[in-house]
């Protein structure tokens, strides 16, 4: 019994990590880029230089945390600007509040450039580029489809309205998240007037929040003198636009080539920083990249749903390692550290509770063909239990903050095969008992755990294991005995 157990332990440590290291991999590699900081030299360089702060990939905390630091950064080292440098899909509403808030509060004045060439300023991208004093775009860049998604629902956008953007449909959303890019939607098509509210489609509350939404961008576009007509029918119609075009149609102030292009157009210019008017002289100044810090990059890795995942399934599994072998503290200390960081992740993700429960109720019902194995019924609805959370736990459909099926699979497949294991541990076990003859039982000692009554009845521990047992005459607790005789589950035996 012990040795399965431990091997069913092995098995699962081991999963938990291949899967922690392939899960981990992508995501050091995307977030942990060398970013080489220009040094100034002279004192003059100090005094006019531009910060240059990147955000690639998905909004998130980690992003929104970078974002604010190293703006606050910049400004106390005395920037003259920050360049924003923006490529992203989409993200977390929440974050991508908190980006523009910090651009609103920047006591320098923020200029937006989406690049490089094929990069986008999609959805969650499209609200941090119009809070910018100053926008911009590389060719063959694109920006838009900033419309909401509910969490756990896909947009219910009609086939027309996604190749017409001219044609707004009403999308079931909600506050929390920011969805991805909608492809094949027209660009450059008039603005209309929403539908009365009875031909909306969706409820109260998805109007109310999808108006939030409107009115946020709108405030922005009329806060920087941008197109607030096209900004809202982004966000009702999914509606999108080439650099070019986005610059016809002022949502953005230029097109621009490289970062110093950006900092000679932007020259001579006047924006608001807070209440006062700015004219900005940036043509000659340096630029300074801003890289992530260690903690930036550390908060990117745990908070990347895979990793998160994992995380935490490693801290369970460590615990229960610890529990079946008291003592071996590693499994122990690693899964309560991991368990720890997992729900820290989680906290600041939009994680579905209902999926949560449901991979709690999977980890139990693994844990109960463990303890107590069955004919595997308790097993396969665990294994089912479990691999349905796991889809439900992030499903957003926000771009990079779901799960990776693969992951989910190969957790899954691994408990399948746990499960197969103790089976057929079981089964060979219950075989061997069954042909196992009575006289392999004739001569094996052991020990009375109790005094046997007035018949000779009692129970001892024989072979490592508990048995029944009868003797001839009442024998006291502890006396050492033998089995002369097996009779089925009872043994027959005499002092030895």
């Amino acid at each position: 019994m012990m040795r399965w157990k431990q091997a069913a332990g092995g098995i699962i440590a081991f999963a938990a990590m291949v899967a922690i290291g392939a899960a981990a991999a992508p995501v050091m590699a995307q977030t942990a880029q060398p970013v080489a900081a220009a040094r100034p030299g002279s004192a003059a360089q100090r005094a006019h230089f531009v910060a240059e702060i990147s955000l690639d990939g998905p909004i998130g905390p980690a992003a929104a945390e970078y974002f604010e630091d190293a703006a606050k950064r910049a400004a106390s080292e005395g920037a003259s600007a920050i360049i924003l440098r923006l490529d992203t899909p989409g993200g977390l509403s929440e974050s991508m509040r908190r980006i523009v808030s910090s651009v609103l509060a920047s006591r320098v004045p923020v200029l937006c450039y989406v690049a490089p060439g094929g990069a986008r300023a999609a959805s969650a991208g499209t609200y941090i580029l119009y809070a910018c004093q100053i926008a911009a775009m590389a060719p063959a860049t694109h920006l838009g489809a900033a419309t909401p998604v509910a969490l756990g629902r896909s947009t219910p956008m009609p086939a027309s309205s996604r190749r017409d953007a001219a044609k707004p449909a009403l999308p079931g959303i909600a506050a929390d998240t920011v969805a991805d890019s909608v492809t094949g939607t027209a660009t450059g098509a008039a603005p209309e007037k929403a539908a009365p509210a009875s031909r909306q489609g969706g409820d109260a509350e998805s109007n109310k929040v999808l108006n939030d939404a409107v009115a946020y961008i709108r405030s922005l576009a009329q806060l920087r003198g941008r197109d607030a007509e096209w900004a809202e029918q982004a966000v009702r119609g999914a509606a999108t636009l080439t650099a070019s075009e986005a610059a016809e149609r002022h949502v953005i102030d230029f097109v621009a080539l490289d970062a110093a292009d950006v900092l000679k157009q932007a020259s001579g210019r006047q924006v608001r920083v807070g209440e006062q008017t700015v004219t900005l002289a940036l043509q000659n100044n340096s630029v300074r990249d801003y890289a992530p810090n260690w903690r930036t990059n550390f908060l990117a890795i745990i908070t990347n749903p895979t990793i998160a995942y994992v995380l935490l399934l490693a801290g369970i599994y460590g615990l229960i390692l610890e529990a079946f072998h008291p003592g071996v503290l590693l499994p122990g200390i690693g899964g309560v550290i991991c368990l720890l960081i997992g729900m820290y992740a989680l906290q600041m993700l939009p994680v579905n509770y209902a999926g949560l429960a449901l991979m709690a109720v999977g980890v139990g019902l693994l844990i109960a063909e463990m303890v107590s194995p069955t004919i595997g019924v308790i097993g396969v609805g665990g294994v089912i239990s479990f691999v349905l959370g796991s889809i439900l736990l992030f499903n957003t459909n926000v771009p990079g903050y779901t799960v990776n099926l693969g992951v989910i699979a190969g957790i899954a497949f691994a408990a399948i095969g746990v499960l197969a294991t103790i089976l057929w541990l079981v089964m060979r076990s219950r075989r061997g008992n069954m042909i196992e003859s009575d006289l392999q039982m004739v001569g094996a000692s052991g020990q009375l755990l109790q005094s046997t009554d007035e018949r000779g009845e009692g129970w001892a521990q024989i072979s490592g294991e508990r048995w029944q047992v009868l003797s001839d005459a009442p024998l006291p607790a502890g006396t050492n005995v033998r089995v002369v005789r097996r009779d089925g589950l009872l043994l027959w035996v005499i002092p030895d």
